[in-house]
């Protein structure tokens, strides 16, 4: 007979919550501040790119089994590589925000969405069973559906901030002022840009702590079944032999 194994320390759930804790740091960094210039903007996005980076490289060997790494993989190395970028001060510019941020959401944007869409559209059928193991697990580079997802919503909302990063530039300079300061202000293309992003992350971190605390559903009855049957035929054919 199979021994099952050992749960994993950390799941999918620890990964969404600590992708949460540092969107909900970088949404209050910027609703916080008075100033939305490249530069904070920048800072902020550093900061956040490099530890939701690191969160996807950890929890590669950590969360994900053998076949099932190389999105974390490709979204650890594409979120760090970006937030180098955005940390270095010669590319701290208004035209270096958009780019560089832009640049990040559609392109991890597309890899998150397209990997949540596969595993959406995996059949039950194609799911691998394994002897011994209640839990079975999908075929390798297929996640739970459940984590599919949302995978699918966080890929969709960041594709579209790069996309409203590419329009948010044309938007011309508009001056309004406030009778009770008695002060007038300008709003430009970057003001929009860093309050969209810290928009963007007040969601996600409300979407994936609301992911990361909800229960999860049990494996699918079928894949249950099916993998007690197969148990069973280990545990007849060791006594006949």
């Amino acid at each position: 007979m199979t021994p099952t194994p050992a749960a994993r320390t950390f799941e999918v759930r620890h990964v969404q919550l600590a992708r949460a804790a540092f969107a909900a740091l970088a949404a209050v960094m910027i609703t916080f501040s008075s100033d939305h210039s490249a530069e904070v903007g920048l800072s902020v996005f550093s900061g956040f790119a490099i530890a939701t980076g690191l969160i996807f490289l950890v929890s590669a060997w950590l969360v994900y089994p053998s076949g099932r790494r190389w999105p974390a993989l490709a979204l650890g190395i594409i979120s760090v590589l970006a937030g180098m970028a955005g940390g270095l001060a010669p590319l701290r510019t208004v035209a270096g925000f958009f780019v560089i941020v832009g640049a990040w959401a559609l392109v991890s944007g597309v890899l998150e969405a397209v990997v949540g869409w596969r595993g959406t559209r995996t059949p039950a059928a194609r799911r691998e069973i394994v002897p011994g193991v209640a839990d079975a697990r999908p075929l390798a580079g297929q996640g739970p559906r459940s984590e599919s997802r949302d995978a699918l919503v966080i890929g969709v909302l960041t594709v579209i901030l790069g996309i409203a990063l590419i329009f948010i530039p044309a938007f011309p300079a508009l001056d309004y002022s406030i009778d009770q300061v008695d002060q007038t202000f300008t709003l430009t293309g970057i003001i929009i840009g860093v309050g969209v992003f810290g928009g963007y992350a007040a969601i996600v971190a409300v979407f994936l702590a609301i992911a990361g605390f909800s229960p999860r559903k049990p494996a699918d009855a079928g894949a249950t079944a099916t993998a007690a049957a197969g148990t069973t035929a280990v545990n007849e054919e060791g006594s006949t032999s």
